[in-house]
């Protein structure tokens, strides 16, 4: 309302003017300075509120985009927890699916409240689009101090897996992480769950068909790649059919140089 009274004001001056001709001459300069004048309040007032708007709307957003949740890039299985056969005194075994739900490659990688008592295999990687892996997750269980069993209880260990979208072809590194930071993304923070061994249940049986699986694909991972090349026989004999093409012609040669003298 301001600006538009200042608009209105300025135009009923405009048209005093044209009525007064007598004084339109010993003013023009003092008027058209303070038209400019007016014009200039009115277009850096008009700028200062844009400014202000886009600020605040930036700083808005921002706090938007804060509070919203961050966009997950892998999926979890299970997606919370972290089971492991309460056995006291010995190192003890949990598994984990992670799948690559985006469309872009993601670097993962493991972290843990006790890194001195546990360790992943593998401790992170790079997953392509819509691959999956089953990362083992090994820890040793201490005896209790009032021989209580904390059986279907959580433990106070922690593990977190974080993200990071990355290019094709990248190579894992675990400073990845440290040198993108700003673009990390916390997946999940899985707790420690105890299972009775001796008690059946799916929870358990789940456990040990994934790491049934994990162990499977790390067998298949340390086996010798397939041999493309020669085939090898006897003692270094290389069975090559352009070699064994050019020895037959050669041989036809000397039959054909024979028979013709």
């Amino acid at each position: 309302m301001a600006i538009a009274d200042h608009h209105k004001s300025h135009n009923s001056d405009g048209k005093l003017w044209k009525l007064c001709p007598l004084w339109q001459s010993g003013t023009t300069s003092s008027s058209s300075s303070s038209t400019q004048n007016l014009h200039s309040q009115n277009h850096s007032h008009q700028n200062g509120v844009g400014s202000n708007s886009s600020r605040a709307s930036t700083s808005v957003s921002s706090v938007a985009r804060s509070l919203l949740p961050a966009r997950r890039r892998l999926r979890l299985d299970p997606a919370n927890s972290l089971y492991f056969p309460y056995e006291p005194g010995k190192q003890v075994k949990s598994a984990v699916k992670i799948k690559n739900t985006s469309k872009s490659y993601v670097a993962f990688k493991f972290q843990t409240t006790a890194p001195k008592s546990c360790y992943m295999r593998p401790p992170g990687g790079i997953l392509e689009p819509g691959e999956s892996v089953i990362a083992t997750v090994f820890k040793f269980v201490e005896h209790p101090e009032n021989n209580e069993k904390p059986v279907d209880q959580k433990s106070k260990v922690k593990f977190k897996i974080i993200s990071l979208k990355v290019k094709e072809g990248v190579d894992y590194v675990p400073e990845l992480f440290e040198e993108q930071k700003d673009h990390v993304t916390i997946e999940r923070i899985l707790r420690v769950v105890f299972l009775d061994p001796e008690r059946p249940s799916p929870v358990l049986d789940k456990l040990k068909r994934q790491l049934a699986e994990a162990e499977a694909a790390l067998e298949s991972r340390k086996k010798p790649p397939v041999e493309t090349g020669p085939k090898v026989v006897g003692e270094g004999l290389v069975i090559d059919e352009w070699k064994e093409r050019r020895e037959k012609y050669l041989a036809r040669q000397q039959v054909e140089a024979v028979d013709s003298v």
